[in-house]
Parts: structure tokens; C-alpha cells; sequence
């Protein structure tokens, strides 16, 4: 496979990881196997054959339309409308907007990439579709990105890799990049933008679907997610059926969307068997291993410490384990652990896992065929889309033992 990272203007021989887009495809020899593993998406596929090209001279710096905004003294969104043709901009603020752009030599519209790489050279399409993540390698990511990348593979298409690393201002650069010209759409995984920022790029005529929304989007804007709530409650369901009545829980950021869901979940199972729920029985984690061990510590910690853990995501759940073993407390005989994902980490974990599974690759692969209906103009309901969740039983959970309240 040939990776070509684009950064600035210049396509540069870069690791796994790096700034920029990661091109990758129907082109590569490792696209080439559409039954990939999720694990390869962030293993030997990333670090493959990366082949450096200098195009300075070629491709000079574009103006985007952040720097038409700034330069204007305007939003994204009043630049877009002016772009557009709306009608609702003063004439004094679409002479300004115009002026920036007649100067600065902003060009409308998208346009195929350089070098020949379009798909067809009569449809002004590049064949590209940019794919944003906050990270590579966590499995959640990688599995995403490998059905996104699988679904496009069967279309004849390629996708454009831009690692953001939860950065607001890198995704804003990414995303505004492949709104230019890169690419013919874009999956947004996990994204970091403003409704605002979504309905600028929207009314700029921008194709894009989010997978996983950080928090709620606006009406119209197409959305690819798990049902986290109906998965949470089987977790819960399942500690209950086992005689736990004090589940903790260590959940992920305060705000975030599958935390707030997830929540609803775990208290609409603990309802269900007339259990109130305990505040001091929720912690707050950040979807890491160090998270999860000190978030489960602390629940460990309290006079009355649970008997089951339910982590809102696998790895978390490890990092509760390592905090029951560090204070000599076994997986399932003392503490039960319940996570959420099944990431491949999940099944090769000591004690293997009881987690619950969401379609990741699935949720890639939907968002890309959501993707395509856009591009293509074709009819698009519903807008958001819950995919199904269902609880995978391992070595981690136990019924409650008589020697723990």
C-alpha cells in the first residue's frame, strides 16, 4: 500500500500518527483484502510502504474559508451564505466578504486533486472521502474506520485518514481542507465541531455524516450511533440478575452523549428492579485504562464499596480491574466487571471480558452508505440512525457471593 500523508501543501514521508490525511484505499495492496482485520487498520497497514513526493510549486496554499471569515471580520457561516447566494447578508457584508475574496483569490466550489487522482474526469469528483478521527489505534476507532474503509473499497473509492487528536482547531483545519476540494464528503468520527461550525459546513454544500456525535447535533444533520442506552441497561440487567445490588459505575466525560445515554440506561435498569440509585456509586472517567483505575479505585474506596463495576467502555473496564487487583481483589469472585465496546482487547483481557457490543464496523460502513446517498442526491430519512447493541458474556462477571453485602 502507498500512504499519502498531505500536511501544508506537501506530501511527505510520514509514521503512523502523524499530521495530516493518511490516504489509503482500492489503490493499496492492503485494501486490496476488503475482509481486513480491524486490528490491521492501525497495525502493519499504517506503517507500509509511505512514499514521499515534493509538489512544491505544484500546489501552492489555498485560502480557506476560516481565513475569508477572519479576514472579512465575519462568521464561517455569513461567508457560506455569501458563497451560496442567500439572500439573508446586507449588501455591505457581501461587498466585504467579496472583496476578500477577489483579492486573496479564494476559489469556489470543489475541485478535483491534482495530479490526476479524480475518479472521473466528467463528474468534477475525486473519488476521495475524508474520514476524521481523534485516534488511530484504540481499537473503537480502528473498527470504524475499518468498515468505512471496507464499505468505500466496494464503491470504488478511497478514503483520506485525518487523525485529529481531540483537537478542536486541527479537526476545524482537516475538515475545512476536505470542504475545499480533497475529498467528495466526509465521515466525521467522534468530532470535536459546534452546531454552528456543522450547519456552516452544511449550507457550504458539503457532504458529511457523524458517527458517534460528542453531544446533540441540530435537526438535519445526519448521525450514525449505538443504541447506548438500550446496551447500558442490559449490563445493568445482567449485574441484577446475578444478585448485585450495589453496581458501580465508572462513566466517561460529564456532557458527552454516551455518557449522558448510558446513565439513562443503568438507572432505567436499576428502576426496573426497584433499586434506587446511589450518586456515590458513579464515577466519571475518560475513556482510558489510567481512567478507569482511578475512577474504580475510588468507588473501591467507599465504606460501602459496589460489588459489580459497570464501565462505560473496555477500556476503562481494564483499568478497573487492575484497581481490584491492586487492592488484592479477584475478577469475578469478589468484584464483577461489566464494560462496553467489545474491542479486541475485550476478549484477550484476564479474565476475558463481559462487555457490550457495538456494531463499530457497522457504524462505518452505515455512514459511508449514508454518505453516498448525499453525493449522489438521493432520497436521505431518517437523518440519525441507532444501530443495535447487545451484551457478550465472558469471564468477568459472577453471581454475588455471601461474604459481600
Amino acid at each position: 500500500m502507498i500512504l499519502s500523508p498531505i500536511y501544508d501543501g506537501h506530501r511527505v514521508a510520514v509514521a503512523a500518527g502523524s499530521s495530516g490525511f493518511t490516504r489509503y484505499g482500492s489503490a493499496g495492496g492492503g485494501a486490496d483484502n476488503p475482509r481486513r482485520s480491524a486490528g490491521s487498520v492501525s497495525g502493519t497497514c499504517f506503517n507500509a510502504g509511505v512514499e514521499a513526493i515534493n509538489t512544491d510549486g505544484r500546489r501552492p496554499a489555498r485560502m480557506t474559508i476560516r481565513q475569508v471569515a477572519e479576514l472579512a471580520g465575519v462568521s464561517i457561516a455569513t461567508v457560506s451564505r455569501v458563497i451560496n447566494g442567500r439572500l439573508d447578508v446586507s449588501s455591505q457584508t457581501r461587498e466585504a466578504v467579496q472583496r476578500v475574496i477577489k483579492e486573496h483569490g479564494y476559489q469556489l466550489g470543489a475541485r478535483p486533486r491534482p495530479g490526476g487522482t479524480g475518479r472521473t474526469g466528467g463528474t468534477g469528483r475525486t473519488g476521495l472521502i475524508g474520514v476524521t478521527v481523534p485516534l488511530i489505534h484504540p481499537g473503537y476507532f480502528a473498527e470504524i474506520l475499518s468498515g468505512a474503509a471496507e464499505a468505500l473499497y466496494e464503491h470504488d473509492m478511497r478514503a483520506v485518514l485525518g487523525p485529529t487528536r481531540h483537537s478542536r482547531a486541527r479537526e476545524m483545519s482537516l475538515v475545512e481542507r476536505l470542504a475545499d476540494g480533497e475529498a467528495d464528503g466526509a465521515v466525521l468520527v467522534l468530532p470535536e465541531e459546534s452546531d454552528q461550525e456543522f450547519a456552516a459546513l452544511a449550507a457550504h454544500g458539503f457532504p458529511f455524516v457523524i458517527v458517534d456525535p460528542r453531544t446533540e447535533v441540530a435537526d438535519g444533520i445526519p448521525v450514525v450511533c449505538a443504541a447506548h442506552s438500550s446496551g447500558a441497561t442490559q449490563a445493568t440487567r445482567h449485574l441484577l440478575a446475578l444478585g448485585h445490588r450495589r453496581i458501580g459505575v465508572v462513566a466517561g466525560p460529564r456532557g458527552w452523549l454516551a455518557t449522558e445515554e448510558r446513565l439513562r440506561g443503568y438507572q432505567a435498569g436499576l428502576a426496573g428492579a426497584g433499586v434506587l440509585p446511589d450518586p456515590a456509586l458513579v464515577e466519571y472517567g475518560n475513556f482510558r485504562i489510567d481512567g478507569g483505575r482511578e475512577a474504580a479505585a475510588r468507588l473501591l474506596s467507599l465504606p460501602d464499596p459496589p460489588t459489580a463495576i459497570f464501565a462505560f467502555n473496555d477500556s476503562m473496564a481494564i483499568g478497573a480491574i487492575h484497581a481490584a487487583a491492586a487492592r488484592g481483589l479477584r475478577v469475578p469472585d469478589d468484584v464483577s466487571v461489566v464494560g462496553f465496546d467489545d474491542t479486541v482487547e475485550a476478549a484477550i483481557t484476564v479474565p476475558a471480558l463481559t462487555t457490550v457490543r457495538q456494531p463499530l464496523a457497522e457504524l462505518g460502513r452505515t455512514a459511508v452508505s449514508l454518505l453516498l446517498r448525499q453525493i449522489e442526491n438521493r432520497r436521505l430519512e431518517p437523518l440519525r440512525l441507532e444501530l443495535a447493541t447487545r451484551l457478550v458474556l465472558r469471564d468477568s462477571t459472577a453471581p454475588h457471593g455471601p461474604g459481600r453485602t
